[in-house]
């Protein structure tokens, strides 16, 4: 499989047309293209499957969960890890930093209060 418009590898050494799986290229056979957007519709079918059945079994309610949302758990993550904002912006495919950085990472309370520890261990060695 492969993505619209996306070739795995470039090379002017290697003929890609020899290759053994060449058939299971786009280029080949326009079928074998990845569609996002189906495979999102997918995706979105699939999470809402896996919280009805939770809802139906337990009485805390779960929310709906959308890919989206995994976007914005994804960026949240990532910044709490260390990842560098510029990285990170990159990532996300955000032309502004504040895009990523405010509108994309949910940093809480718990989060300031261990990094102020951090930087207080800092300063202590």
């Amino acid at each position: 499989m492969q993505l619209r418009g996306v070739r795995p590898f470039f090379s002017d050494e290697f003929d890609i047309t020899k290759h053994k799986r060449y058939k299971e290229l786009s280029d080949f056979d326009p079928k074998n293209a990845f569609d996002i957007e189906d495979y999102v519709k997918h995706l979105q079918h699939r999470f809402n499957h896996m919280v009805g059945r939770y809802n139906d079994i337990y009485r805390v309610q779960m929310p709906n969960i959308t890919p989206h949302i995994c976007r914005h758990t994804y960026c949240s993550n990532m910044a709490k890890s260390g990842m560098s904002p510029k990285t990170l912006q990159y990532l996300m495919g955000h032309s502004d930093i504040s895009v990523t950085m405010n509108a994309y990472t949910h940093i809480g309370f718990d989060d300031a209060e261990e990094e102020l520890k951090r930087m207080e261990e800092f300063r202590k060695a």
